[in-house]
């Protein structure tokens, strides 16, 4: 059965009808309108995204023009869909979450007078990543990439009077240029000698490429192109260095966090890298640039997790490290497992991430944890669900976190890169540490004393959370609205069941097949993983006697003893280890490099551009031409005196002058 094109442009184009109602028409529709228009276009895409999941299960797809937009010799622009196993479940998970976000965003944004911009910029997202995950060429893809980056900078300054927001969103965008600068220069680098912006056949004419070395060097033209596209991936996904944009970003309303920062915007980096994994399989050092990045961002940002007392910024942490295991998959060249992992964290994060805006709204907008305590009785929906999600995080068995970590984990020691060891011993070693920050955030918001009644950290006026004022009061904490704990109770179902229905079809049967292609002679760790695997149930079982299940239940027994029983030792451990804090507090003093040494240096460089080469040698040129010309002239009007007799003088003086030229040659042989 095919897959109609009809049903695919409807998926695609009902969030964008959503949001220009919302934003053309919300002050006519009022608030009523922009939301109900808004969620109905997404539900119609997420009803339209499930039948084409069904569809991709029995077998169909899909790869043709939509519309073709402009033809330069042999290079087609063209609008395209490419739907098989890996599109069409990324448009569920897309669809899914920002279906949830959009129910939960009319309780958590009532009273903001930016109501109907915000659904309207929402949905104007889910339509920008749903064209950048359909797309069947380069164009296509980067269109897409671009829109969720134009957007994600309007949502994360939403509350553009709040000078933290306006500094998070400019951040967000520039950091992002810079893997975007990357990400262009990869696609160059193909369409240039591959002489297609298609992915089919790019895909196809890889081979040939892989022969061809980049000019002037010996560097392989896949490798440069490869690592090109995964500088890109660094930006969006948030990989180390240009992972500092992300926590900044949390300075944006809590429903974005969840959609931007857990299923979608940092996942593209992942998506791509998977979609382009035809590519990818012909480079291994771009494979294990790729590995080492992603080890690196999995364990240090881990770290910075630790200390983070902000609800919002200990999630955006843990967002970051699970980026770096996707990345680590897609290193170890087990891409069905990275995406995977991706549509699981997508539930459960964005699970956390909405159970934390709860907290934040029970909590009359303060998000500190250390602000929090006992919170259990009073929101039990609210602690059920973060308790689930929690746990789907950590890799506990059973829990669809479990399933892709575990596979991450495993896959692990079966790869021969160069960078293969290090990344095992990082991603073992942020299992506790996943552990430990997670159930550190849990134990002190959920359980123990209630300290929201004195606040020993009381908010400064100036970071008056989440842009909703400054309302941090003494109160008792009450349980949201259904609107807002409906959508995690839905996002609690998959992040617990997902893995153990999905990780035979996806990773060991046929739904990827087609869209993923894996070099199994050279990268033999997929098939490995499919010789270990005897089926969930026993995946589960067994996973209750290996290394990462002990360690991560350390890190909460860990984290239980530290902040529940003995507060007092994670206070002298931190006096001990102060160096070692202010390292952490400062965030490896990438924000100060960047800050001091890479935009000074800019700024040098700009300015010995403007002064040197602008005003010295281009104005330094145009002006000393003007000013010759200026004197050239000033000579010539001294020619210029208005009178007649004057004129009639040189007149008669210019044409004795040319006769007696043209006819000296006769005076001169008379006078011989």
């Amino acid at each position: 059965m095919a897959i109609s094109q009809s049903l695919l442009l409807t998926v695609a184009l009902a969030p964008l009808a959503g949001a220009l109602i919302a934003g053309l028409a919300g002050k006519w529709v009022g608030k009523r309108g922009a939301h109900f228009f808004t969620i109905l276009g997404v539900l119609i895409a997420f009803i339209g995204s499930v039948v084409v999941l069904s569809q991709v299960a029995g077998g169909a797809r899909f790869n043709a023009t939509v519309y073709e937009w402009m033809v330069l010799g042999n290079l087609v622009m063209e609008v395209g869909f490419l739907v098989d196993g890996l599109t069409a479940m990324m448009m569920v998970v897309v669809t899914f979450v920002s279906l949830m976000v959009h129910v939960y965003t009319i309780g958590y944004m009532e009273g903001d007078p930016g109501y109907q911009r915000f659904f309207s910029y929402i949905s104007l997202f889910t339509f920008s990543m749903l064209m950048l995950v359909m797309s069947n060429n380069f164009l296509q893809l980067f269109f897409g990439w671009e829109a969720v980056g134009l957007v994600s900078y309007l949502l994360i300054g939403f509350w553009f009077k709040k000078p933290t927001a306006i500094f998070a969103n400019m951040k967000a965008f520039l950091v992002n240029r810079v893997g975007d600068f990357g990400f262009i220069l990869g696609i160059g680098l193909i369409v240039a000698y591959g002489g297609t912006l298609n992915y089919t056949e790019a895909f196809a004419k890889a081979p040939e490429l892989a022969k061809l070395t980049f000019p002037g060097t010996d560097w392989m033209l896949i490798t440069v192109a490869c690592i090109c596209l995964i500088i890109g991936a660094m930006g969006k996904s948030a990989q180390v260095p240009l992972n500092v944009w992300l926590p900044d970003s949390m300075e944006g309303p809590t429903p974005i966090s969840a959609l931007i920062h857990a299923a979608t915007m940092v996942t593209a980096g992942i998506f791509m890298v998977a979609r382009m994994s035809p590519l990818f399989e012909l480079s291994d050092t771009a494979l294990n640039f790729v590995l080492i990045i992603g080890a690196i961002t999995a364990l240090f940002m881990g770290f910075l997790g630790i200390i983070q007392n902000d609800i919002k910024r200990v999630v955006a942490y843990s967002t970051l490290s699970q980026l770096g295991y996707m990345t680590v998959a897609l290193g170890l060249s087990v891409y069905g497992v990275a995406v995977f992992h991706l549509m699981t964290h997508a539930f459960f994060k964005a699970l956390l991430f909405l159970a934390a805006g709860s907290v934040i709204i029970g909590m009359h907008h303060d998000q500190d944890i250390r602000n929090m305590g006992g919170l259990r009785k009073y929101m039990p929906i609210t602690w059920i669900t973060s308790l689930l999600g929690s746990l789907a995080l950590i890799g506990t068995p059973l829990f669809a976190g479990f399933y892709s970590k575990d596979s991450i984990l495993i896959a692990s020691h079966h790869s021969s890169l160069p960078g293969a060891t290090f990344a095992m011993v990082a991603i073992y070693i942020g299992v506790f540490v996943t552990a430990f920050y997670s159930f550190r955030m849990y134990f002190l918001v959920f359980h123990g004393e209630e300290r929201f009644h004195h606040k020993p950290f009381p908010p400064e006026d100036e970071h008056a959370h989440d842009g909703h004022g400054d309302d941090h009061h003494a109160h008792t904490p009450h349980e949201s609205p259904w609107v807002v704990t409906a959508p995690l109770i839905l996002l609690a179902v998959p992040s617990v069941l997902i893995g153990f229905m999905a990780i035979q079809p996806m990773l060991f049967g046929d739904f990827m097949k087609d869209a993923i292609f894996v070099d199994a002679v050279k990268h033999p760790a997929i098939t490995e993983l499919a010789k270990g695997f005897h089926g969930a149930a026993a995946m589960a079982l067994h996973g209750l006697q290996t290394l990462p299940f002990w360690l991560a239940l350390a890190g909460v027994v860990t984290a239980w003893w530290f902040y529940l029983k003995q507060p007092s030792i994670p206070v002298a451990i931190g006096r001990a280890l102060s160096p070692v804090v202010k390292v952490l507090e400062n965030k490896y003093y990438l924000d100060w490099f960047n800050e001091h040494v890479l935009a000074a240096g800019a700024r040098m460089l700009g300015m010995g551009l403007w002064k040197g080469g602008d005003q010295a040698v281009i104005d330094g040129a145009i002006n000393g031409s003007a000013r010759a010309m200026g004197g050239f002239a000033g000579v010539l009007r001294q020619a210029q005196t208005g009178r007649l007799y004057t004129y009639a003088l040189v007149m008669l003086l210019g044409i004795f002058g040319l006769l007696t030229w043209q006819l000296w040659p006769y005076f001169s042989g008379f006078l011989r």
